[in-house]
């Protein structure tokens, strides 16, 4: 007798795909502010970086994805950059300025903290362009595995 499987995914399947997706996002986007932040420290001669502020960084990248993937469309992994996805990159954008600048990671420099804003558009449209990519892999793959699949079928 043969073991039916479900073929519908199930809520959990579901929610541990997202949390999933979302521990990528912060481990992208941490990498990307601690990089600018590294970057300024070390411009203005300073070869150490605070916990404090890294802690800060951790627990926002955690924070937005949140928003991102439960409120905002889940907007850098869609297929197109339209006003919607705009907006999603927006908000996000203002709420790592808002926090940079009142948890002082660039010492309220507005010059630093307005090129962190550029930057942070620049990861939203460099992990934009990382997702399109990954999802045109995935089909070549998964139509590989079709055609494969397609072909032990008919020679049966």
């Amino acid at each position: 007798m043969k073991k039916s499987y479900k073929k519908k995914v199930s809520l959990w399947e579901r929610y541990l795909t997202k949390e999933i997706g979302i521990e990528f996002k912060a481990c992208l986007y941490f990498f990307g502010v601690l990089f600018y932040y590294c970057t300024y420290r070390l411009c203005i001669g300073v070869t150490v970086a605070e916990i404090l502020h890294m802690a800060e960084m951790i627990f926002l990248t955690y924070a937005v994805g949140y928003l991102q993937v439960y409120v905002l469309w889940n907007f850098d992994e869609s297929d197109e950059i339209s006003k919607k996805e705009l907006l999603g990159i927006i908000i996000c954008t203002i709420i790592y300025t808002a926090v940079s600048y009142i948890g002082k990671w660039f010492d309220r420099n507005s010059y630093v903290t307005l090129g962190f804003t550029a930057y942070i558009v620049f990861v939203y449209i460099c992990v934009y362009l990382v997702y399109k990519c990954r999802r045109r892999i995935d089909d070549k793959i998964l139509n590989s595995d079709l055609k494969l699949f397609k072909t032990r079928t008919d020679n049966k």
